[in-house]
């Protein structure tokens, strides 16, 4: 008799094989005989405070480890939960959205049950779904539902957005062939263009032999699509002065002798503006042209002179060649580019507290702590390999004056922009760092506004025992929205919470979390030269007192930009 597996078994395990090892998400009544399955299979329930940081968790799980996974129940959980998916599948993120559901008797009677809209339509959540996921599956067959979650979970890995898989309760301990378990799912693309491919790299390679001074641009889908390495090799080999895109930091190694610094529009500095806009051939890999991103579209690109590297295409000025894989091309690309050196000396940021041995003595700042100062500071306390997650707004543009060193993974959610996802984000973050057996830090850098919406997920932090520095920046509200408009606007604040105090609020004991609070110059030197707390393997929870009309300079300006574009769009 040949052996059989549980249907959740096999769901289960299949999420294994893909690389997952933690499932984060909230139980329910549709999902508990499901969760009994999942330790078995080889995975760590997370339990989260609830599904939309749960879906915001995943997010940051997955960008670290390669693919995330939430379980919910029908309606009120997955609804919750929605808001994270739909960042997921605008940032390019690979997402499983487990959903439990009632019985297939009680679909097919159209029964009247909790967590329903009581019309007996459980079709009404997963149609809300199919427009932010990019596969679904209700398993109501036994004789599919491999078949049907095979098909979902590699669109999920091959696109790199969420999908959505719905298990009703009587499903969950249907016998399958446990030898289907052996058949690899399929990871890569099935499209086999590689004479294609070796067209458009020679007609690439052409282009950049007749260039006078090309330029590479990196953007935030070379991270998500996975050419971190192909476009490392690329950049290293050819020489070519490279730019970042304000998403796209941290997708290059800035210690490069030809990285050159971000490009972000009109409010680039003059050099850098100049470079990439003169520039007669720009390759520009990975691109998300949103808003933020191109400086409320003020990014000045010649399209006739630019090649855009994209997963499925590559466009060349006007012409747009289709089943063409990015990975394929940047691999031939950089395995047939001539080497050369660096077009130009090697790019000095414009900081000088790179060195720790730079830093002014703690006994003479009494000022308070002001943003030009601290994040070109923090450039010489991070460390290679850091996960370094910044909240929308302050920190996120604050983050761009700092310079990373080698291996450093930036985390932020620019394009979708929803706040407080910072905090469920660095929780999944650290949870796959603990799930690689990482000694990597994960580092969140997120204001009180926001921090105040996702609270909760420190408890989740603590009771897995992460490692996460937790920077909270103390300044009595919304900046950004201060600066787009309402600055002293009473919508603008929010209540003084006790920050210090909600560790232990959350259950923290005695050397669970690291408490500590800065107000000067002289605190934050310290705490940053302190040893301890750079290598604590525990939670580091910073109160930073920072003042409230204070901000980066770009802040200042992404904030007039957006307040000219609502006003315009108005």
């Amino acid at each position: 008799m040949a052996a059989t597996i549980a249907l959740a078994d096999y769901l289960f395990l299949r999420l294994h094989q893909l690389g997952l090892r933690s499932l984060h998400g909230v139980p329910g009544d549709y999902n508990l005989v499901a969760l009994d399955y999942v330790e078995k299979s080889g995975l760590t329930w997370v339990g989260n405070c609830n599904e939309l940081n749960a879906g915001y968790a995943a997010d940051g799980y997955a960008r670290v480890n390669g693919i995330g996974a939430v379980f919910t129940v029908i309606g009120v959980g997955e609804l919750s939960a929605i808001n994270a998916c739909a960042g997921s599948y605008a940032e390019n993120v690979p997402v499983v959205y487990l959903v439990g559901s009632p019985s297939r008797t009680a679909h097919q009677h159209k029964a009247i049950l909790h967590h329903t809209l009581g019309d007996g339509n459980f079709d009404v959540f997963a149609d809300m779904f199919n427009r932010i996921t990019v596969a679904q599956a209700k398993l109501m067959d036994v004789h599919s539902a491999a078949q049907e979650i095979d098909r979902v979970l590699e669109t999920c890995w091959r696109l790199k957005r969420p999908v959505y898989i719905r298990l009703p309760t009587d499903m969950v301990t249907q016998k399958l062939d446990a030898t289907l378990l052996d058949v690899p799912l399929v990871k890569e693309s099935l499209v086999d263009n590689a004479e294609g491919e070796s067209i458009i790299v020679d007609r690439i390679l052409g282009d950049i032999h007749e260039a006078k001074s090309p330029i590479f641009l990196v953007d935030a889908n070379v991270s998500r699509f996975g050419v971190l390495d192909e476009v490392d090799v690329l950049v290293r080999k050819s020489g070519l002065l490279t730019y970042v895109t304000p998403m796209g930091k941290g997708n290059i190694n800035e210690s490069l002798e030809n990285f050159s610094g971000m490009y972000f529009g009109a409010f680039t500095d003059e050099s850098t503006k100049e470079a990439v806009e003169n520039s007669d051939l720009v390759l520009y890999i990975g691109p998300i042209k949103s808003d933020v991103n191109t400086a409320w579209f003020t990014t000045k690109l010649q399209q006739e002179q630019t090649i855009e590297f994209y997963n499925g295409h590559v466009e060349i000025g006007y012409a747009k060649y289709e089943g063409i894989q990015m990975k394929a091309v940047l691999q031939k690309l950089s395995a047939r580019i001539p080497s050369s050196p660096p077009h130009s000396p090697k790019f000095e940021w414009a900081s000088t507290t790179n060195n720790p041995t730079t830093a002014v003595s703690v006994h003479q700042m009494p000022e308070p702590i002001l943003h030009e100062y601290l994040w070109k500071r923090l450039s010489s306390w991070f460390q290679p390999n850091d996960i370094i997650i910044t909240e929308n707004g302050t920190a996120n543009i604050g983050i761009w004056d700092s310079k990373f060193p080698p291996g450093v993974q930036a985390i932020n959610q620019t394009l979708w922009g929803s706040i407080g996802y910072s905090v469920g984000a660095a929780q999944g973050a650290a949870l796959a760092l603990k799930d690689a057996r990482s000694e990597s830090r994960t580092i969140l850098f997120v204001g009180d506004g926001s921090f105040q919406l996702t609270a909760q997920e420190v408890s989740t932090m603590m009771r897995h025992k992460l490692r996460v520095t937790i920077f909270l920046i103390e300044n009595e509200g919304y900046t950004i929205e201060r600066f787009i408009h309402g600055m002293n606007a009473g919508y603008n604040d929010i209540g003084p919470w006790k920050y210090k105090d909600i560790p232990k609020v959350l259950g923290a004991s005695d050397g669970d979390v690291g408490i500590h609070d800065i107000r000067t110059k002289a605190d934050l030197e310290a705490l940053l030269l302190d040893k301890d707390f750079a290598t604590a393997k525990n939670i580091q929870f910073v109160e930073m007192h920072m003042p409230k009309d204070d901000a980066p300079k770009l802040l200042k300006a992404v904030g007039e930009g957006a307040a000219k574009s609502n006003s315009r769009d108005s």
